[in-house]
């Protein structure tokens, strides 16, 4: 047998510092290789002075899966999504997942054994998935006005509370954005807003459903309403898009009766994040049409896979399968069922915590988590400090709460917000409580009088 040199092995430090005494350069790659343990423990130990996610509350990202979820994305990361005709059991898993979330939403038209009645594609998270909606929406704009339409700009019109996503597409396709604002206590936009801004060139009309700053919901049928009025009466046809990216999965199994789908005629394409409330880790996420008619054929492209037809329509190109493994575990796992009794329980934890706030008389509750589970709220009166103090208070004890000031119309109302997502328990709600009640102690005696005001930034 061949002679083994285990000196080199028994001599290793069980860390690395007697290896290597300088720092590793960072910005260009090393001279020499690595040994894989040093590698790892270098990156494990850098990233521990990241926040824990757990307790990073300004996040509507997934967390928390189950270890049987994480297994399947682990043995599903080198799979391209892409690559359909060598992954068709990764295509097929996703094509089910569309045609879940189309059926979830009401879309016409579908069969049960037919995947591709389904259509829509999932996507890297909602903003993909919005900046595709918009495209289709262009598009059937540019069909609508005919061949003048290079003479004419064309407009989208949204409240001034979306995503900033939205911003990046208007600039990126050349729409011009029409922003409704916001007001002191209203941070949804209204159907009379939306009927003073549309015209000819509107594109289409966005509609949010659980809103980044409160986890409000926006009128959509009264929207929809509104635009079958002006239909009627002026002949102007203007889609809405719903942007469901934090109430998707929340609304259908929380507030079944509320009709803000495909229920509604008006309503041409919805957007979802799988990775918020689908309950999956980042980066997943859906786009679905009414049906076939609301997206250009001019936009698809069709990938034929073991004798079918797919059609795909994406900005991306390679991408790992291993995210709609994991949704397809979900959907698998907790079906409509789970998906409720989840969803009840974090509403129930929210609105536990907006009461405890609301009754340390500290606090006005803006959204109190029975629309999605999201609590947002203020400081009341003038305490002699700002919600970015209190936001920075809880940094000292682990907690990621955001602080941010409202949008165009409302930037004098500072916020406060709390996602309560899978992972965060009761029991974490009522220590995050305590911990709160311990920082505006702290705070009634300094006084800083908005020391924070500048150094939190909003976060998504």
């Amino acid at each position: 047998m061949p002679h083994i040199n285990r000196a080199s092995s028994s001599i290793t430090p069980a860390y690395t510092g007697r290896m290597f005494t300088a720092p590793i350069p960072s910005l260009r790659l090393p001279d020499e290789p690595m040994d894989p343990t040093a590698a790892y423990r270098f990156i494990h130990d850098e990233l521990m002075l990241d926040g824990s996610s757990r307790l990073n509350l300004a996040t509507f990202v997934t967390t928390w899966m189950d270890p049987e979820a994480e297994k399947l994305m682990a043995e599903t990361f080198d799979k391209n999504m892409i690559d359909k005709d060598e992954y068709p059991a990764t295509a097929a898993i996703e094509q089910r997942c569309v045609c879940m979330v189309a059926d979830l939403f009401h879309a016409e038209n579908l069969r049960d054994d037919d995947p591709s009645s389904a259509i829509g594609v999932s996507t890297v998270g909602s903003s993909e998935a919005v900046m595709l909606g918009g495209l289709a929406l262009k598009w059937r704009w540019k069909e609508r006005v005919g061949t003048n339409w290079r003479t004419r700009t064309p407009n989208l019109v949204m409240g001034s509370n979306v995503q900033v996503v939205w911003e990046k597409f208007c600039r990126y396709f050349e729409v011009e954005p029409r922003y409704l604002p916001m007001e002191e206590g209203r941070y949804v936009i209204t159907p009379e807003q939306v009927l003073e801004h549309v015209d000819e060139d509107t594109i289409g009309v966005v509609a949010i459903l659980g809103t980044t700053y409160t986890g409000e919901l926006e009128p959509v049928a009264q929207i929809c309403a509104a635009l079958d009025q002006l239909a009627d009466e002026k002949g102007l046809d203007i889609p809405v898009h719903v942007d469901a990216a934090s109430g998707g999965f929340v609304v259908p199994f929380l507030h079944p009766d509320i009709e803000w789908d495909f229920r509604l005629p008006r309503v041409a394409s919805i957007n979802v994040s799988g990775h918020k409330y689908g309950l999956t880790y980042p980066g997943i996420g859906f786009v679905v049409w009414r049906n076939a008619d609301c997206l250009p054929e001019d936009l698809v492209f069709r990938v034929n896979y073991l004798g079918g037809d797919m059609p795909t329509f994406t900005l991306n190109f390679s991408r790992p399968g291993n995210q709609v493994v994991g949704q397809y575990y979900n959907f698998l796992r907790f079906g409509r069922a789970g998906y409720g009794q989840v969803m009840t329980c974090l509403s129930s934890t929210a609105r536990w915590l907006a009461d405890e706030l609301d009754k340390s008389e500290h606090f006005e509750v803006i959204s109190d988590g029975s629309a999605i589970p999201v609590v947002a709220f203020r400081l009341s009166g003038d305490p002699g400090y700002t919600e970015f103090d209190v936001s920075a208070g809880l940094r000292s004890y682990g907690w990621q709460v955001p602080a941010y000031t409202m949008p165009e119309g409302a930037q004098d109302v500072a916020v406060l917000r709390v996602v309560v997502r899978e992972g965060f328990s009761t029991d974490l709600a009522r220590a995050l409580k305590d911990d709160m009640i311990e920082v505006l102690g702290k705070l009634d005696k300094l006084k800083p009088q908005g020391t924070f005001d500048d150094v939190q930034h909003f976060a998504h």
